[in-house]
This record gives C-alpha cells, sequence and structure tokens, in this order.
C-alpha cells in the first residue's frame, strides 16, 4: 500500500510513477479477491485448481506482497505475452490460412472420428495389422488378457493383482458383458 496525494509528481520520483503505473492498471490480483486486511494479514480467495473450490488463505503482509512483486518485471525489461503464431500481427495474416486448411480436413476428420469411436481395441487392432490379437498364433484359441507390458514403463495392467486386491468383483460387474 502507498499514500499518494492527488496533484503533480515530484521530478526525482516521475520515473518511479510511470514504472508502477503500469501495474496499476492491471495488478496480478483484482482487488474484490482481497477479503480482510488488518495491518498484519491480508485474507484474499482464489479458485483452486486441484479442488475446484473457492479457498480463503490468510498471509502475513510481507508474504503477499512478494508474491505480488513477482509479477513486476525488473527495470528495462519488456513484456511480451504473445509470440510466433499467437502474436497480434503473425495472428491476423495467419489467419486466413489456418481457416481454409480446417474447412478442408472437417469432413474427413469428423468421419475418421466416428469410426474409430465406433471400434473396439481388438477390432481397430485386427483392421490395421490384419490379425486378431485375442487369438493365439499357434494353436488358434481364444486367449485373455492376464497382463500389459510396456518396455518403457514395465507392467501397466495385471489381472493377478486385481484378484489380490479383492476389487476383481466389482471392477467385473462395472465392465460388464
Amino acid at each position: 500500500m502507498t499514500n499518494v496525494q492527488k496533484g503533480t509528481v515530484p521530478s526525482q520520483f516521475q520515473s518511479v510513477a510511470r514504472y508502477v503505473a503500469k501495474y496499476v492498471v492491471s495488478p496480478p490480483i483484482a482487488v474484490r479477491r482481497i477479503d480482510h486486511y488488518d495491518g498484519e494479514r491480508v485474507t484474499y480467495h482464489y479458485r483452486s485448481h486441484r479442488t475446484e473450490r473457492v479457498e480463503r488463505e490468510p498471509i502475513d503482509v510481507k508474504t503477499f506482497i512478494g508474491r505480488m512483486i513477482q509479477h513486476a518485471l525488473p527495470k528495462g525489461c519488456k513484456r511480451m505475452r504473445y509470440y510466433g503464431v499467437q502474436a497480434t500481427k503473425t495472428f491476423a495474416k495467419v489467419k486466413a490460412a489456418i481457416q481454409a486448411a480446417l474447412a478442408k480436413v472437417e469432413g474427413v476428420v469428423k468421419g475418421a472420428v466416428k469410426i474409430i469411436a465406433r471400434l473396439t481395441y481388438r477390432q481397430r487392432y485386427a483392421q490395421s495389422t490384419g490379425r486378431d490379437p485375442l487369438i493365439c498364433p499357434h494353436c488358434r484359441s481364444a486367449r485373455e488378457v492376464w497382463r500389459i507390458w510396456h518396455p518403457t514403463y514395465g507392467v501397466i495392467y495385471d489381472e493377478g493383482e486385481v484378484i489380490k486386491r479383492g476389487t476383481y468383483a466389482s471392477s467385473a460387474q462395472r465392465a460388464g458383458p
């Protein structure tokens, strides 16, 4: 907080006033989110991404100021919001090309998504490789999946572990026929 009197700014503080004015226009936190200030502690609220609820946090004034001041750039640094395709100048030039490309592939993509969504993993695998993944290539009998192993992640599913944990019945009921 600062105590600024209405009127002209003394010449020695002109550059400081110009620098601080940038952050007064768009501060890192809206004033309406500050719920209480008693001189020693600040209480503010925010929506937690973890719990999806509004949470209130009372913190020390110095901690609060530290959290807010980290958004102020050092003197001489320039703030850049967008770059690359999202930059205002570039986006205006590329927007028409992106829309034209999307219009050309829209029907193809929608059709592909519908086809893939209707097929099971077993059907998609058989369609792409020409063989059924649940038929043994040696004896031609039907197989069941007990364990799934990935070269990078190792075992990612183990039916035996599911049975040991006692969650087999409940997961079988959820899966259905």
